[in-house]
C-alpha cells in the first residue's frame, strides 16, 4: 500500500479507485498549500496528484524523499521542476489530449465575446437597462467571419483552434517552432515568421508551452508589430505575454482588445488590465468542463497506479527516469 497525497478537490470515484487498489488517499481541498505546507500534508506520500497551483521544486522533493511520482493534473508542467525530479528518480507525468477540445473552445469564446463586445454590453445593460434598438450602437463591434486568424503554437491546441477556424472562412496563418505539413494540408493553413504572423493577423491566439524561448514572447515590440484592430487572445501561459505591455497597448489603442484566460503572475492580475473594458479575463478556465476535468483525474490516476504497480505511466513526461532505479524516491509495493 502507497499514500497517495492530493492537493487539490477530486473526484470522490477517481479517489475511490485508487483506495480500490489498496492505497491510503489524502486530500487537500483548500487553498494552495505553498512548499512547507505541501510538504508537511504529503509527509510520507509515494505519489503526488497537484494542480497548477502546487509548485514542486528541488526543496519539495527534498522534503519528500518517499515520492515516486507527480501527476500534474494539466498539461504543462512548468510548475514542477522536472530536472530535479529526474535526478531523484522521481516520474513526472501530464493530462494531454483530453483539455485540447475544451481549450480550444475558450479561446475561441474570448475570441468572439472580444471581437462582439459582449461582456460590454451584458455589464452595460444589467446596470443601465436595455437601450432601445439603433442601427449605429455604443457595442459596434468586429467581424470574425472570413478574416485572418494567426496562430502562435500549432500542437494539439493550436491545430483545435484552426479546425474551428475553418467554420468562419478564415485565413489561418500559424507560427511554430517546428512546420507540421501535414497539418498545413489538413487545415489549409499557411507557416509563417512571428512577425510576418502579427503583421497579418485580425486574431493572434497564444498556444504555446512556457518555456525559455517563449517566456514574454509577446512584448512592446510584438504588440507594435499588429493592426490597431487586432485582438490578442492567451490560453496558453501568462508569462508568454508582457502584461504590463499588453496593458499598455490596450489602454492606448494600439491594438483593439484582448482576451486572457492566464495571466503572467497568477494568482495576480495585473491592476491596469482590471480597470480595461476591452479585455475580458477569465480565471484560468480553458479546461474547466466537468467532462474534461473528470477525464484529467482520470489520467492521473492511470498514472499513478501504473507507477506504483511499476509499470511505465502513460504520459510520462520525464522518459529519462524511466526505468525508475533504486534510491530513497523509488519503493518497493506490497
Amino acid at each position: 500500500m502507497a499514500k497517495v497525497a492530493i492537493t487539490t478537490q477530486f473526484f470522490p470515484e477517481e479517489a475511490e479507485r485508487l483506495r480500490r487498489e489498496g492505497h491510503e488517499v489524502v486530500i487537500h481541498e483548500g487553498d494552495p498549500l505553498g512548499k512547507a505546507g505541501l510538504i508537511a500534508f504529503a509527509k510520507d506520500a509515494e505519489a503526488l496528484i497537484i494542480p497548477l497551483a502546487d509548485r514542486v521544486d528541488e526543496e519539495v522533493l527534498q522534503g519528500l524523499p518517499r515520492v515516486r511520482v507527480v501527476a500534474n493534473l494539466g498539461v504543462g508542467v512548468d510548475n514542477i521542476d522536472v530536472a530535479a525530479a529526474t535526478r531523484r528518480g522521481v516520474l513526472v507525468t501530464n493530462t494531454p489530449e483530453v483539455l485540447t477540445e475544451a481549450t480550444a473552445d475558450l479561446a475561441w469564446a474570448l475570441l468572439l465575446a472580444v471581437a462582439r463586445r459582449i461582456v460590454e454590453a451584458d455589464q452595460d445593460l444589467r446596470r443601465e437597462g436595455f437601450p432601445g434598438w439603433t442601427f449605429v450602437p455604443k457595442h459596434l463591434g468586429l467581424d470574425v467571419y472570413g478574416r485572418t486568424l494567426g496562430i502562435v503554437g500549432f500542437g494539439r491546441i493550436g491545430q483545435a483552434v484552426a479546425r474551428r477556424a475553418r467554420g468562419f472562412g478564415m485565413t489561418i496563418l500559424y507560427y511554430s517552432r517546428t512546420r507540421k505539413p501535414a497539418a498545413e494540408e489538413a487545415l489549409g493553413a499557411r507557416f509563417v515568421p512571428l512577425e510576418e504572423l502579427l503583421r497579418e493577423s485580425d486574431f493572434v491566439v497564444l498556444c504555446v508551452p512556457l518555456t525559455p524561448e517563449t517566456r514574454r514572447l509577446i512584448g512592446a515590440r510584438e504588440l507594435a508589430l499588429m493592426k490597431r484592430e487586432a485582438i490578442l487572445v492567451n490560453v496558453a501561459r501568462g508569462p508568454v505575454v508582457d502584461e504590463a505591455a499588453l496593458a499598455a497597448a490596450l489602454k492606448e489603442g494600439r491594438i483593439w482588445g484582448a482576451g486572457l484566460d492566464v495571466f503572467e503572475r497568477e494568482p495576480e492580475v495585473h491592476p491596469e488590465l482590471l480597470k480595461l473594458r476591452n479585455v475580458v479575463l477569465t480565471p484560468h478556465i480553458g479546461s474547466a468542463t466537468w467532462a474534461t476535468r473528470r477525464r484529467m483525474a482520470a489520467l492521473a490516476v492511470d498514472n499513478v497506479l501504473a507507477a506504483l504497480a511499476g509499470r511505465r505511466p502513460p504520459t510520462l513526461v520525464n522518459p529519462e527516469a524511466w526505468p525508475p532505479k533504486l534510491g530513497p524516491a523509488v519503493m518497493c509495493t506490497t
